[in-house]
């Protein structure tokens, strides 16, 4: 089966993270990935964007269980009787709510729920004939995952991968050298021109954060000799 997979994406709230409706060609059928909607402005936009495109929503979609990702849940199930998937790592992140980021500024969290029923995501996910292979990469949160089609060679990667960056892992729950290990053995091993949409930020590929990444820079040297004194010998 030959298709197109389409993407739009929103930014929404304060803390702009990245919502992705994506659909095939040759479905009515999208998928939402981490609706962040803090709004009923927000919300409208988004449902306005799936009823204009004749499009069905089959399934919510969560990257972990920071509050910003999550925020626009509840708007969309008014609309929408759909699953919402979740790692159940991150249930314990999801019930902090905002409270997870403590110090991070004036917000305000009005309409925050965090009484969210998830499924959890099994290894595999059909939304429309496209398939999303779950990838988990803890270490931004203990339940972090990515999604992944590969048929169309795009990555889902919420917040363990930014264009130029990795996820912060200060927070509750974060871990640098699980972050590091899910990225080196799981995100980075993907194909050069997979292309990524982050969960915050502009979108990249897997071969520019090969290359260009500084978080990532240090495991991409050339193999070369060196003397005792550091010096580099050309061979």
């Amino acid at each position: 089966m030959t298709f197109m997979l389409r993407t739009r994406i929103f930014q929404f709230n304060p803390l702009g993270t990245n919502c992705v409706v994506a659909w095939n060609s040759d479905s009515s059928a999208c998928a939402i990935f981490d609706p962040g909607m803090s709004c009923k402005e927000e919300t409208d936009s988004l449902v306005d964007f799936i009823d204009s495109h004749s499009l069905t929503l089959e399934a919510i979609l969560l990257t972990h269980g920071h509050f910003d990702h999550f925020w626009g849940v509840y708007g969309l199930l008014e609309h929408y009787k759909v699953p919402v998937y979740m790692d159940q790592g991150d249930l314990d992140t999801m019930s902090q709510g905002a409270r997870v980021f403590n110090g991070m500024g004036p917000v305000s969290f009005k309409t925050l729920r965090t009484d969210i029923e998830t499924i959890d995501v099994p290894s595999e996910i059909t939304v429309g004939g496209v398939v999303w292979k779950v990838i988990k990469t803890p270490g931004h949160t203990p339940g972090g995952v990515c999604y992944y089609s590969e048929e169309n060679g795009l990555l889902i990667s919420g917040d363990t991968l930014f264009a130029g960056a990795i996820g912060r892992t200060d927070l509750l729950g974060g871990d640098y050298d699980v972050l590091m290990k899910s990225l080196l053995e799981k995100v980075m091993t993907l194909p050069g021109d997979t292309d990524v949409i982050p969960g915050h930020g502009q979108p990249t590929s897997i071969a520019r954060e090969t290359t260009a990444n500084p978080f990532l820079q240090p495991f991409n040297e050339p193999d070369a000799d060196w003397t005792r004194d550091g010096i580099p010998i050309q061979v």
